[in-house]
């Protein structure tokens, strides 16, 4: 996997030394309340340790799930580029569609490091030949949903379409070459 790398910030593959750091984070209902249709906090190691292998499983030649990591070391939270999946007949299918998405630490939070991350993952996704990436949110996610809008997606309004859940759907397409 890439390493992906900013100012401050690296973008990682996850490792199983890393499960510790996900109990933390997850197990956080301040950090879940908006994740999936259901949301839970992870309550043990073990379930810490299924997600991250969850991670790894949603990653191919193109999409990713990293670790973000602060360049002097400590972990702040996730960056997701995946594909999303429809609503509909369990198990849900990939629509095609590229999304981006975001999950930290609340030690991590209100010092710009999920736009520094996530505007380091568009940059991948457009590098790599994605022309556009979605955003899926929570309707009660405004910090999330202000974040889309710093990283200039537009907002597409209310949906139904993806995950079995309604959402606020935000997109960007790449930026056209002058």
């Amino acid at each position: 996997m890439q390493t992906l790398e900013s100012e401050r910030l690296r973008l990682r593959q996850w490792t199983a030394g890393d499960a510790p750091f996900v109990l933390d984070m997850c197990s956080r209902w301040e950090v879940q309340r908006y994740i999936g249709a259901t949301p839970r906090v992870l309550q043990d190691l073990g379930e810490a340790s299924d997600l991250i292998a969850r991670w790894h499983s949603r990653q191919d030649h193109l999409h990713r799930v990293w670790a973000v990591e602060h360049r002097d070391g400590y972990l702040l939270g996730t960056l997701l580029l995946v594909a999303i999946s429809g609503s509909g007949t369990p198990p849900l299918q990939p629509t095609g569609e590229t999304e981006i998405g975001w999950y930290f630490h609340p030690d991590a939070w209100g010092q710009g490091y999920a736009l520094e991350a996530a505007t380091l993952g568009m940059g991948y996704a457009f590098a790599g030949g994605l022309s556009e990436v979605l955003a899926v949110t929570h309707p009660d996610n405004a910090p999330s949903q202000a974040l889309c809008r710093r990283l200039g997606m537009d907002h597409r309004g209310r949906t139904d379409r993806y995950y079995d859940m309604t959402c606020e759907l935000f997109g960007i397409s790449r930026p056209r070459a002058d």
